[in-house]
């Protein structure tokens, strides 16, 4: 590589980091301050060198630019086969299509069905997003009982509730259930208890078993899922940060916070709660004494996408099995993923869905189907699609590839944003990329079959989006 190629290519990689640096009306305004020890300096870490909240969908390409030169697909083949070769078992199937025509530059077994992992999040954020639509939101009630003296919490799909004041302008949390308790409290009167008050428990929205048969029992009990309910707090985890293991019951642990912020609330005036919750189903019609509304549905696939988060994607499902009419359990969610698909005319050939998070091994989608739902959302018809794309990560910087795109496929990063894939013997990788010479490839790259690290095959799906980002391709 000459010397006057490499500061070319410096100057590209330089102007593609500003451009993604360039906050959507938000930026890291974060000071890094001096311990106390008298009056010190505040150091300020300068705009450019901040990590960007939001990230444009495709910054290189905009209106009005020349057209890029045509793709020579015999050399760009080359180039990709070379980067998808590692030592070890299984193999990789892939393809490669222009965004902006659907044209196939790349294709290397691509319609086979695979286990995708992860990848299936691509799946069922396109068919949320589609049938609930980007500015939907999950609410969560407190209700009247239909016994004298009890209140009921009742579950409307929110899984990412907080413990304590709302906080509107967060995903995890922007319903609180302090905030909720406190609107509550302002709507019981006080004659109407002569006893303690009780708190029941209504998450009867969801159907059928909380864990899924579809799930390898070792998965679960390495707690890469937990039990699926109607509503929880943290995205049914025990820490307010949304890491940590799974609670045995998020519905139950999610009304006792309820029932501790109520005790707080109305103690003042004289009501005492009883310790206990239970569960009982609200009627239909109870009076709704207050309610707290989640973040919109664009925000809570953005985030199941950047973090991988298995239990979002299947809460997400079964409100999409709702809304499509059918039970809010594990088969009405996969039955209403693939419908949706078939509505957004994804290529059906072979694909089997037994879950919306991609933790079944029995899942089968091939890098042709990933890809076609990823073109969706650049280039389809449906702008609520558009939302999915802020929440893929971005190579070497976010969420789940923060720590990838290094050594031989740092070109990439910055450039590239896609959906990872994990599971014992699966790596996958499905995105799009922002060529140097200004073309955005969408992709997909599925390795089936590993044995061992994941590690080779996972550097070897890095090196060839890269090469898409570094692509000349003439």
């Amino acid at each position: 590589m000459g010397r006057g190629w490499r500061a070319l290519t410096s100057l590209l990689l330089a102007a593609a980091f500003a451009v993604l640096a360039v906050p959507l009306g938000l930026n890291l305004a974060q000071a890094v301050e001096w311990p106390e020890a008298g009056p010190q300096p505040v150091i300020s870490t300068p705009p450019a060198q901040q990590e960007p909240r939001a990230l444009s969908a495709a910054p290189l390409l905009a209106t009005g630019q020349p057209a890029a030169p045509a793709v020579d697909a015999q050399a760009l083949g080359k180039a990709l086969d070379g980067a998808l070769k590692y030592d070890g078992e299984g193999d990789v199937t892939a393809i490669v299509t222009e965004a902006s025509t659907g044209k196939v530059v790349y294709d290397r077994g691509g319609s086979e069905p695979r286990i995708p992992a992860s990848n299936m999040k691509l799946l069922t954020a396109a068919a949320a997003l589609s049938t609930l639509g980007a500015d939907a939101r999950f609410s969560t009630e407190v209700v009247r009982g239909s016994s004298p003296g009890a209140v009921v919490l009742r579950g409307g799909g929110d899984v990412l509730l907080g413990a304590g004041e709302s906080r509107p302008g967060e995903v995890r949390g922007r319903a609180g259930l302090k905030t909720l308790a406190q609107a509550a409290a302002q709507e019981i009167d006080t004659g109407e208890y002569s006893g303690a008050l009780t708190v029941q428990l209504d998450d009867s929205l969801f159907a059928g078993p909380a864990i899924s048969p579809a799930w390898a029992p070792e998965d679960v009990q390495a707690g890469e899922i937990g039990p699926v309910h109607a509503l929880a707090l943290n995205g049914g985890r025990e820490r307010a940060d949304g890491t940590g293991a799974y609670a045995a019951d998020p519905a139950l642990a999610a009304a006792s916070a309820f029932r501790d912020e109520l005790a707080d609330a109305v103690a003042g005036r004289g009501i005492k709660v009883a310790p206990d919750v239970v569960r009982g189903r609200a009627a239909e019609d109870a009076p709704v004494l207050a309610a707290v509304d989640s973040a919109t549905v664009a925000a809570q696939v953005n985030y199941l996408l950047l973090h991988s988060d298995n239990y979002v994607a299947e809460a997400m499902a079964r409100n999409l099995a709702l809304a499509s009419g059918k039970p809010g359990s594990f088969g009405g969610g996969t039955e209403a993923i693939k419908e949706a698909l078939g509505l957004l005319e994804i290529p059906m050939d072979g694909l089997l869905i037994t879950d919306a998070s991609g933790l079944s091994p029995g899942d089968r989608v091939s890098a042709a189907q990933i890809a076609a739902v990823v073109r969706e959302m650049t280039n389809g018809e449906n702008p609520n699609l558009r939302a999915a794309l802020d929440g893929l990560p971005v190579a070497g910087l976010n969420g789940t590839l923060r720590e990838r795109f290094t050594d031989e496929a740092a070109a990439g990063a910055g450039l590239v944003r896609a959906k990872t894939g994990t599971l014992n013997a699966v790596s996958s990788l499905g995105g799009y990329a922002v060529s140097a010479e200004g073309h955005m490839f969408v992709f997909a790259f599925v390795a089936n079959g590993l044995q061992g690290p994941a590690e080779p095959a996972r550097e070897a799906l890095d090196r060839a989006a890269a090469v898409l980002a570094g692509c000349g391709c003439r």
